[in-house]
């Protein structure tokens, strides 16, 4: 799978990474640190530019966290009778999630940015919790601010190892 999405970077650059990260947020089960390391060795390959790629990664996963948190804040608990949505929001992970938002309160949003696992379901459940989407939308962008610079960054560092 890595090697396929190595290749549609490569060939359309942008244009995948937007794509692929926006899958990621429907539940393309890939984590989402792939394409962005693999943006950064596209930045040490010299075929992108670094505050381009930052920008169309970081718009493609803030447009993909909010489906996830829509979905939730429009059919709540209805949702999880849909198959697809089910799948990816097990009842064990669903109580834990709905516990982390009653104890820590909204900022359980960003952890769920930087916890692999937990951003779709989390998000949903900060849909269907009545999180605002102005503040949804704006600790996610501090989390996004944070982690696609980042990797995007270590994939150029390790441009030159791989």
């Amino acid at each position: 799978m890595s090697d396929l999405i190595s290749q549609f970077l490569t060939q359309y650059t942008y244009e995948a990474a937007f794509t692929v990260l926006l899958l990621c947020g429907l539940g393309l089960p890939l984590p989402e640190e792939v394409t962005l390391i693999g943006s950064g060795i596209l930045l040490y390959k010299g075929q992108v530019e670094f505050f381009h790629i930052t920008m169309v990664c970081g718009l493609a996963i803030l447009l993909g966290d909010s489906i996830p948190y829509w979905i939730g804040r429009r059919w709540g608990p209805a949702a999880l009778r849909l198959r697809w949505v089910a799948r990816v929001m097990h009842p064990e992970r669903f109580a834990k999630l709905q516990q982390m938002f009653k104890d820590h309160g909204q900022w359980t949003t960003f952890g769920c940015r930087v916890l692999p696992g937990l951003r779709i379901p989390g998000y949903f459940v900060a849909g269907m919790m009545g999180m605002k989407y102005w503040r949804f939308i704006l600790i996610d962008t501090a989390g996004v601010l944070i982690t696609v610079p980042v990797s995007i960054y270590i994939g150029k560092l390790l441009g030159g190892r791989l």
